[in-house]
């Protein structure tokens, strides 16, 4: 499968445990896509504001195998 657009990934995210729109593994280097986690206007890439209803995508974090890499930052988000 190929990776998704990453630079697309922003908006109101909402964590799940099952059922995501994307799987998404945790790392701390060679990441696909920086987030900061903002509480409010997430309006550019890897600005992700994390909500518990009515999200523009659904995350669930994997160990491995996910459909693309993130690393936490708190300053200059976004694709890699």
């Amino acid at each position: 499968m190929n990776k998704p657009d990453v630079s697309k990934i922003y908006g109101k995210i909402q964590y799940v445990k099952a059922f995501p729109d994307y799987k998404v593994e945790v790392v701390k280097a060679f990441e696909d896509l920086a987030v900061q986690e903002v509480s409010a206007f997430p309006n550019s890439p890897g600005k992700w504001q994390v909500v518990t209803a009515f999200p523009d995508y659904k995350i669930q974090l994997v160990n491995a195998f996910g459909d693309f890499k993130i690393r936490y930052v708190s300053t200059f988000p976004g694709p890699k």
